[in-house]
């Protein structure tokens, strides 16, 4: 996967606002955006589908493996992969750390939506 450039990816983490279209089967239609949060992790962007592997966008990610992401103000083409599940950990914690006293925060860093974490990066 490609590496998101320092300021890019720096404007991302700062903001709340993420919007997420994985391909539809088609792999040319996007489909429809989804309000989700996102966390950074050494540069990386991760995602997370509340509910679980069986969210339709989570799925869809998944299957497409390629999409298009509006954040920070600005939109991006971007690759979907599984995220790596050694660094789950540090994935909830950035969720803690950025989403803390939020109710919707516990379900975000348990074991259903932890395992339906996507990577995104920028598409080459």
């Amino acid at each position: 996967m490609h590496a998101w450039p320092k300021d890019v990816i720096e404007k991302i983490a700062s903001t709340d606002d993420l919007h997420i279209y994985p391909f539809r089967e088609d792999g040319r239609t996007y489909g429809t955006p989804t309000w989700i949060w996102s966390v950074v992790v050494d540069g990386r962007l991760f995602v997370r589908a509340y509910n679980g592997t069986d969210g339709r966008w989570y799925r869809s990610a998944i299957a497409q493996r390629a999409g298009r992401i509006d954040a920070a103000g600005t939109t991006h083409d971007v690759a979907f992969a599984p995220a790596d599940p050694g660094l789950a950990d540090r994935i909830d914690q950035a969720y803690e750390e950025k989403y803390a006293g939020s109710p919707y925060l516990p379900p975000m860093v348990s074991a259903r939506p932890r395992a339906a974490t996507v990577e995104v990066a920028p598409s080459a």
